[in-house]
């Protein structure tokens, strides 16, 4: 099948994560299927474009990628090159694959796939969440979502959610959707090798305390490292890591927090995009996971967390829940602070316990939350939407 996905950005070894690497490990699992996958793409990276040619396409594992110029409007990644390129290109294409909401390239992308009468798939990526809409830019949104994404949405073959609780978020819209699917997430099927690199020294640092409980995430409100915080200070031993990249520039408050809590002595902070060694070498050094969210459609580095052998703790808003119940790889409990300290004391006290779930779930992801399993089963979805 040619496979055509459309996504504002697209640089997956860069500072954005989560959905970027979920749609890049998609699209390489399928292009690994012998399947012809295109990638309609801006350059925007951060307030600046990244250093790619826009004048041919590059190659990437095995996935075509086309990136175009955003020259203005670069909150909504408007692209009119992207338009005028797909416009021409699509036809011959099996399916088209639009991985965003409330942006231009997907209500551009849908209108051209229409028009071709070309079946596409819509996976809003998180942002469909009432809480969300209503916390940032609400009226906007709202506005945009009644003039645009409705029609978007309804005029999409189905809609593709990362778990149940995403596919619950969207169906409070209440509007008359096409068919939706389930399809979650997942990790390479083979871990990273980092042979002959060191990590830095914090992250040396890091490895001596014990026991360590790791957050790795996007450092943002939605998190809850506010309330991850507070049920810290309810714990009595152990160290705290909060590590990942500050989007919102949290850091000075998260770190004047745990003063206040006079915990500032058992939390350390690397605000900043760990990769490669530096990751591997802080997921070693770990003895818990924990991603205390409030909402989040499915939560990547849980699964990271699984594969690694790590017990994990999680919050009932994230959609990777479903795989720590199934999996019995780690704990699901509610996001109040007491909550969280009891099981973080839990966990990082009794070993043979965090030993048995971190085992579980190791076994489960590697049996079924794996790249080139879910890329056949996306593909049996596009198969099922050829005319």
């Amino acid at each position: 099948m040619r496979l055509v996905h459309v996504v504002p950005t697209y640089l997956p070894a860069r500072r954005y994560g989560g959905p970027i690497v979920a749609v890049h490990g998609l699209c390489r699992a399928l292009a690994a299927r012998g399947h012809e996958v295109e990638v309609y793409t801006t350059s925007i990276d951060g307030p600046h474009d990244s250093a790619v040619p826009h004048c041919a396409p590059v190659m990437l594992d095995c996935v075509k990628i086309r990136y175009f110029l955003s020259p203005w409007l670069r909150r909504l990644s408007y692209a009119p090159a992207l338009s005028e390129t797909l416009r021409r290109e699509i036809h011959g294409a099996d399916v088209v694959h639009l991985h965003s909401v409330f942006l231009w390239p997907t209500w551009r992308a849908a209108r051209i796939a229409r028009a071709a009468n070309v079946p596409y798939v819509i996976s809003p990526r998180g942002m469909l969440v009432k809480k969300l809409i209503d916390s940032r830019n609400r009226l906007i949104k709202s506005a945009w979502i009644g003039l645009i994404e409705k029609s978007n949405l309804e005029g999409a073959a189905v809609i593709h959610a990362a778990s149940e609780v995403e596919r619950e978020e969207i169906e409070k819209l209440g509007w008359r959707l096409p068919r939706m699917t389930v399809l979650p997430n997942a990790v390479d099927d083979v871990m990273p090798v980092t042979q002959n690199a060191m990590p830095s020294p914090e992250i040396v640092d890091l490895g001596r305390e014990n026991p360590l409980v790791l957050f790795f995430g996007r450092l943002a409100r939605v998190k809850g490292l506010d309330r991850l915080l507070q049920a810290f200070a309810r714990t009595k031993h152990g160290t705290l890591a909060i590590v990942g990249t500050d989007y919102e520039g949290l850091a000075p408050q998260l770190v004047a927090l745990a003063h206040e809590l006079a915990i500032q002595h058992r939390v350390r902070f690397v605000p900043r995009t760990i990769t490669g060694a530096d990751k591997e070498s802080v997921f070693a050094s770990a003895r818990v996971f924990v991603l205390p969210s409030h909402s989040e459609s499915f939560g990547n580095s849980v699964l990271e967390a699984m594969q690694r052998g790590l017990p994990v703790i999680v919050t009932p808003g994230i959609g990777a829940a479903e795989v720590v119940r199934e999996s019995g790889g780690g704990l699901v409990v509610d996001g109040d602070p007491e909550s969280l300290g009891c099981a973080m004391d839990w966990l990082t006290s009794d070993l043979a316990r965090a030993a048995a779930m971190g085992e579980a779930g190791r076994r489960h992801v590697s049996d079924h939350y794996t790249w080139p399993k879910i890329a056949a089963r996306m593909e049996a979805l596009y198969e099922s939407l050829k005319k």
